[in-house]
Formats: C-alpha cells, sequence, structure tokens
C-alpha cells in the first residue's frame, strides 16, 4: 500500500457519497467483493456498466476484486459475464507469563524437554495474525539472530511502513502489512469513518495493542521479568517462541475491520509464505459463502495453512459462537489456576459479623489500612434525581459531596469498567466495587484500575447491595498479588461464546477451549511512545484463548511439516484434557457447546496415534450440501443477502465456479448423497434424531505412527454414549500396518428414550491403542431437536 493511499481513498469515496445525495440511500457506494471466472476481463466488463467504481484490491490468488460501487447497481453487476458471484462487505470486531505452565509445556520454572527437543520452540514457522497491528519494538518480538528460510518468506518487502518510518521489521518480526481502504468505504457508510484514526489508518503499528497481544501470545520469543502493572511476573513467551512472525493489520480505532481488507489480508499473508493464521476477529455467523474471512481462510487450508479464530465473546448465550465454518479451528475460552484476586469486607449488621467476598483486580494499591471506610451505592450518590447514570457510574453522574472519602458500589454496563473508576476518583471517592448486573452473571475481570477497586459476581455482590441500603455502611478493600494452584480450573469464562452452531449444527463449535481469561502478553512498545500502551498488559477473551492454539499449532507444523491442517486440528482436539471435568462458573458442569472435545494439551498433541483427515473435496461438496442439494437446473437463492430489495440468486453453475476458485477443484460436481454429517470431523454432532430411525455417520482415521507389516498397531474403541441414546461403532477394532494408512468405521445412534435425549445429550468415543499410550477421542453430541 502506497503512503498516503488511504486518504486517497476516503476522498474518493466521499465524493462519490456527494455525487449521489440526490439519488435513493440504496445508491450510496458501499464496498464488494466480485469474483470473475476471468479476472483480466474486469475492467472492460466494469466500464461497459458504469464509469463510477473503484477497484479497492485485486486478489488474483482466488480471482477477485474488492470494488466499490453504487449498490444499485449490484443486480445488473451480477448479470455480468463471467461474473462468478458478488458478495457484500461487512464490519467484523477484534474479539502471557503462566499460561504455558499451566498447558504443561514449563514446571516448576524448567521447560518440558518436549518442547524444546521434539518442536525447537516452534523453530522454522511462520506465525502471522489479522489483527490491529503490531508494536515493532515490543521485546516480544526483538531480534533473536535466527534466520528466516528464503524459500519460505516468498517476499522481502512485506515491511511496509506507511507513513510511519520509524516502523521497523527485523528477523524475529518478518513482516508487517496494513490494509484500510475498505474498512473507510464502510465506516462512510454506516457515518463512523470521522471516528477512524488518520495515523492509525496508515501504518502497521498498533495503535490498540490487542494485535501485540494476540501476536506475541502465539509467537512472541522469551522476555524474563515481564508482567503487568507489578502483577504476575515471569518469563513472557509464546507458545513457540522460536518461531518467526508477520502482522497483517486490517483492523483500526475503534474496533473497526472490513471483511473486504480482511480477505486481502489473509491472502496477502498465504501468499507470502505464513504457516499458521491467528484471527481473533469475529462478527455473527453467517451462511459460509457470504463470510469474506471464511472464504479467505478456505483458500488458506487449500494453501496448507491452519486458521485459527476466536469462538467469540457472546457467551455464555445457546448459539452465540461465531467464526463456524469446519475448515477454521474455533476455539473457546477457560480459566487457568491463577488469578489476580482482591477481597471486599464488609459489616452485616443483622448480624453483627464481617462477611468478605472475593473479586479481581490489578490495582496496585488498597485504601488506608486499619480502619473502615465509609461506603455508598451508586444508585444512592447521584447527582441528580435520576439515579440510571449514577448507578452505572457513568461521568457527570456522581455528587461529590455524597462520594467524597467513600468506596462507591457501581454497577457494570454501558462505560468501561476503568472508565467507572475514574468517575469515581474524580468525584472524591476512595476506592470503587464493581458489581455484575444479573445478565453479566459470575464473569469478572482483572483491570488495572486507577484506585483500589475489586470487579465482583452478581451472586458475590447480593448481601453487599443488600448491606448498603442499612445506615452508614462502612468497609475495605484489599488488593492481593498473583494467586497461583486455584482450583477448580480449567473453569469455562462466562463470556466465552457457546454453541450450538446455529449454521451447520451437525458440526460441532467451538472446537476446543484455552486459557483466555487473565493472559499477560505484549500490547505496547519497550519505551512510552504516541500510541501511549503499556509494554505488557493482562487481558480477557476468546482474542486470548486463539492464539495459545495457534501457537501450539506452530509446534506441531514444526514438528510434522507435511501435515494437513485438518490433520493438525485433529491431533490437538483428539488429545484434549478434562473432557468430563470442565465446570462453568456458576460451578455446574459444562459442556461440548462451550468446550468442544476439552482443554487443550500441547504435549499430548505432538503424539496423537491417529488424526482425521479432511480433504478439499470434502469441504466443497460440504458447502454444497449446506447451500441446497443442487442440480444444474437449481440455484442458491438469498445466499448473498439483499440488495436494491431484492434476493440476490448464485446460479449452481456459478456456484460451482466459485468453489473451483477457491479450492483450486476444476471441474467441480456437488455430490446429491454428501451431508454435512459426512464430513470428516473429529467430533461428531446429530439433530433431528427419532425413536425407530437410526442415524448413521462415517468418518477415517490415519495412522501417523511407524507401524510394520510384521506387528499391526491396533485400536480398541470404547463409547460413552450419551443418555437416551444408543451408539454402535463398527468395526470395533481397527489395525494399521503402514504409516499414513487410513481406516473407515461408522457410528450408529439410535434413540431409545426421548424424553432424555429432548435437549443436546452428549457423549464420546475413544480410540486407544494396545499398550494404552494413545487415546484418541471425539465428542459425541445430539439431540432429537431440528435446530
Amino acid at each position: 500500500m502506497g503512503r498516503g493511499s488511504g486518504r486517497v481513498l476516503l476522498l474518493l469515496a466521499l465524493a462519490l457519497f456527494l455525487t449521489l445525495q440526490i439519488t435513493p440511500a440504496s445508491a450510496v457506494p458501499k464496498g464488494y467483493c466480485v469474483f470473475f471466472d476471468d479476472l483480466a476481463s474486469s475492467s472492460s466488463l466494469l466500464n461497459g456498466l458504469t464509469q463510477v467504481y473503484s477497484v479497492l484490491y485485486r486478489l488474483d490468488a482466488i480471482s477477485a476484486i474488492g470494488l466499490l460501487i453504487e449498490e444499485t447497481l449490484v443486480p445488473d453487476l451480477l448479470k455480468l459475464d463471467r461474473v462468478v458471484a458478488v458478495i457484500p462487505d461487512k464490519l467484523y470486531k477484534p474479539q502471557t507469563t503462566h499460561s504455558w505452565e499451566f498447558l504443561g509445556l514449563e514446571s516448576g520454572g524448567k521447560r518440558n524437554p518436549e518442547w524444546e527437543q521434539a518442536t525447537k520452540y516452534g523453530q522454522g514457522v511462520i506465525i502471522a495474525n489479522v489483527d490491529t497491528g503490531v508494536s515493532p519494538t515490543s521485546a516480544s518480538f526483538r531480534n533473536d539472530g535466527l534466520m528466516v528460510d528464503p524459500s519460505k518468506w516468498r517476499h522481502r518487502d512485506t515491511c511496509d511502513a506507511g507513513n510511519d518510518p520509524t516502523f521497523q521489521c527485523n528477523n524475529k518480526l518478518i513482516g508487517a502489512r496494513f490494509f484500510s481502504k475498505a474498512v473507510q468505504v464502510e465506516s462512510l457508510h454506516h457515518g463512523n469513518s470521522s471516528r477512524l484514526n488518520r495515523t492509525d489508518l496508515n501504518s502497521p503499528r498498533d495503535h490498540d495493542g490487542h494485535g501485540t497481544h494476540t501476536l506475541s501470545t502465539a509467537g512472541g520469543g522469551f522476555v524474563d521479568g515481564a508482567g503487568a502493572f507489578g502483577h504476575g511476573a515471569g518469563t513472557a513467551k509464546g507458545g513457540s517462541p522460536r518461531a518467526r512472525v508477520a502482522s497483517y493489520k486490517a483492523c483500526f480505532l475503534p474496533n473497526a475491520c472490513s471483511g473486504i481488507d480482511i480477505l486481502k489480508a489473509v491472502v496477502t499473508a498465504v501468499d507470502d509464505g505464513v504457516d499458521v493464521l491467528s484471527l481473533s476477529l469475529g462478527e455473527p455467523p453467517a451462511h459460509y459463502i457470504t463470510g469474506l474471512m471464511e472464504l479467505g481462510a478456505l483458500y488458506a487450508v487449500r494453501k496448507g495453512v491452519v486458521v485459527v479464530a476466536a469462538a467469540g465473546n457472546d457467551g455464555p448465550e445457546p448459539g452465540s459462537v461465531t467464526n463456524v465454518a469446519p475448515w477454521m479451528f474455533t476455539v473457546g475460552a477457560s480459566t487457568m489456576d491463577r488469578d489476580f484476586p482482591a477481597l471486599v469486607t464488609f459489616r452485616v449488621t443483622t448480624t453483627n459479623t464481617t462477611k468478605t467476598i472475593k473479586g479481581r483486580s490489578l490495582s496496585d494499591s488498597t485504601v488506608p489500612a486499619g480502619q473502615e471506610h465509609p461506603m455508598i451505592s451508586g444508585e444512592k450518590a447521584s447527582a441528580t434525581e435520576s439515579t440510571k447514570n449514577s448507578t452505572l457510574c457513568l461521568p457527570g453522574s456522581l455528587d461529590q459531596a455524597k462520594v467524597k472519602g467513600k468506596i462507591v458500589v457501581c454497577t457494570r454496563g454501558v462505560n468501561g469498567r476503568m472508565q467507572k473508576g475514574q468517575v469515581v476518583k474524580e468525584a472524591g471517592g476512595i476506592g470503587m466495587v464493581l458489581c455484575n448486573d444479573e445478565s453479566s452473571g459470575d464473569s469478572t475481570d482483572a483491570d488495572p484500575h486507577v484506585i483500589p477497586a475489586a470487579h465482583c459476581s452478581f451472586s458475590q455482590c447480593k448481601d453487599l447491595l443488600t448491606y448498603l441500603q442499612s445506615e452508614s455502611p462502612v468497609g475495605d478493600i484489599t488488593a492481593m498479588d498473583a494467586e497461583l494452584g486455584v482450583k477448580p480450573a480449567p473453569v469455562m469464562a462466562a463470556f466465552s461464546s457457546r454453541g450450538p452452531n446455529t449454521i451447520t449444527p451437525q458440526i460441532l463449535k467451538p472446537d476446543i477451549t484455552a486459557p483466555g481469561v487473565g493472559v499477560i502478553a505484549a500490547y505496547g512498545e519497550l519505551e512510552a511512545t504516541a500510541t501511549d500502551l503499556p509494554s505488557y498488559n493482562i487481558l480477557s477473551g476468546t482474542s486470548m484463548a486463539c492464539p495459545h492454539v495457534a501457537g501450539i499449532a506452530g509446534l506441531l507444523k514444526t514438528k510434522y511439516p507435511e501435515w494437513s491442517p485438518a490433520m493438525i486440528k485433529s491431533a490437538i482436539m483428539t488429545t484434549a484434557d478434562n473432557y468430563s471435568q470442565i465446570q462453568e462458573e456458576t460451578g455446574a458442569a459444562a459442556t461440548p457447546l462451550g468446550f468442544g472435545a476439552g482443554h487443550v494439551n500441547p504435549l499430548k498433541a505432538l503424539d496423537p496415534g491417529l488424526v482425521y483427515d479432511t480433504t478439499l473435496g470434502e469441504y466443497a461438496s460440504f458447502l454444497c450440501a449446506t447451500s441446497t442439494k443442487p442440480s444444474q437446473a437449481q440455484t442458491l437463492t438469498g445466499i448473498l443477502g439483499l440488495a436494491a430489495g431484492g434476493l440476490l440468486r448464485l446460479p449452481f453453475p456459478l456456484f460451482s465456479r466459485l468453489l473451483s476458485l477457491l479450492l483450486d477443484i476444476s471441474p467441480f460436481q456437488c455430490s446429491s448423497s454428501f451431508r454435512p454429517e459426512d464430513l470428516n470431523y473429529p467430533s461428531i454432532a446429530a439433530v433431528c434424531l427419532s425413536p425407530g430411525t437410526p442415524v448413521t455417520v462415517k468418518r477415517r482415521v490415519k495412522n501417523v505412527l511407524d507401524a510394520t507389516t510384521t506387528t499391526p498397531r491396533l485400536y480398541a474403541v470404547a463409547v460413552v454414549p450419551p443418555a437416551g441414546i444408543k451408539v454402535t461403532v463398527e468395526p470395533g477394532t481397527l489395525s494399521f500396518g503402514e504409516m499414513y494408512e487410513e481406516k473407515v468405521f461408522s457410528v450408529k445412534m439410535e434413540v431409545y428414550d426421548a424424553a432424555l435425549a429432548a435437549d443436546y445429550v452428549f457423549g464420546s468415543i475413544e480410540w486407544s491403542d494396545s499398550d494404552g499410550k494413545h487415546r484418541v477421542r471425539s465428542p459425541v453430541a445430539a439431540t432429537t431437536k431440528c435446530a
């Protein structure tokens, strides 16, 4: 991207917008990704349609362009010869020192030999993310002296500083690019362009911290003495600390990412030569053909790149999981055995006893010790007659005369958690207790508040809120350093998005869970800069869980460079831990709708025994089966959304051609017999089950251990059936005599108690070898419901 190109694009979009103000709203220029059967013909075809358009990007690898054009012209665009598909742009948003010890790669400060000897810490692998950019001077990306393999890194000019002359890459951070053309158009379309930061738009530098945090979690180098705000100090590192890393910036302040920019970033990263892509981004799930990030991920998998994505932060609502395409590795978030506790103590007047509740905080101080301090609820501290704003501690809502010298109890919501502390401080308060409301439940965060503070769950706050109604309530706050060995762990984070998969319930999502609560990683520059971000920070979210799995995928890519993305994904899923032991934050048992196959175990994943592989042809057949039951005369109606008041239609021959462009399978014909549940996936999900009508799915497993014909390796199956479901696996044993030999087995599910299986029920099948060293487990989810 040339210097100043972002400003030119915005001026062009604005000019188009202004010239169209006398036309209907549907005529406002908008971004689209247009696929052509012959990309060379695109200019002449477009010029024959209109002279008012702009090409944002060329994506030669998938025969497409990012196009800015009037929305009213889209139906005519679809009619042009050699136009295969037109997909509207949409906005996405972005979704450590101890976590690797919790995952078993370290113990007692010593690194597990397997981490170094078997995987070389990911040396030789290139891990990239598409995110908010990178802080190049961070210690996590310092030059470690290792050289990148020039045969893998295909382009040497991948450090695009844009309008940031001080930005430099090195032998660790080997590439940085930025893609901001489409987000400027899409933000203008949504009326948000004035909120975009011009400096941010024209540089690969991270002005948010999110991209730096996720990239360093996946592939950051060893950094001694790293911690966040004086807490959790230790050696920061990524899962593949000797990997090379690259940043592809497609997200910008404030949390704006265009699908076209993301697609361009993904395709560019793949063509540059990355091995693993970490995508801590998301938007509400829609059909796979309409998701530009999903289509980019499909192209990446075709090229052998492992694509790991965040499950989303909209839990615990059922069906909230995003990034559900089966070629994406979808990661939920759970806790580790470290916490940053803060204690709130208050007197219960009815019993004249003292009660202490436990919250979280990174405050580096406590209220003055040795005395009780007056407390007040935000509701009672209102500066006006209305208490709506003061309950939430919104700016300007608190009465200084009521708050001065007191601990204020605020309710979570609307404004940021740390901003509430700032509001209390400005009003003269000496501390803050942040209480969840009922909708926020038990999910709490450790934040670096500007005053002594504690974030407490809804259940913990009930007694405190009752106490605040008494006369002259008093209490105190005590912040503590990091606490290790917390039990139980892992626990599913309440915010982590849950299944079922609302697009294709026959594919269980999320795939797995990983540490995503209280993760310390790089955030800003080594020294203070204009970005004004701390060097290291502690964050929570599936965005933090995703790069943990990306880092582990880098280790497997180092050890098994010839493995497909599906094989690496299978190895990580089928060796996951704590399948039956993971809890929710409420204490209830969690289910595979939250954690998928279980909690990631990197050491076990390095030696899986058997893997499920998935071919590109199967992905294409899956897309056919989830779109229609096509014939040459049929069309795929309504998949591509609305334009000019009507449904866009994609005739089946063009749908087939689109799959050929993305997957390089030509000619491609859909199978009329393929079902979504037939995809060779490491988990099994069955819906619409009914008594008397068994459902059978087939799976293939591939031997990845050295074997000889004289001593075949034998695996036997063990079944834990879901409640109300009989599960039969045939055959019950599998014998392998050669490396990469595949065997097929069937899983038949029969309902014998419809009442028990009325909601989702869960079980598993597990293949284990004769010495019990390898256990290859797949979760089974089943229900009689059809949606």
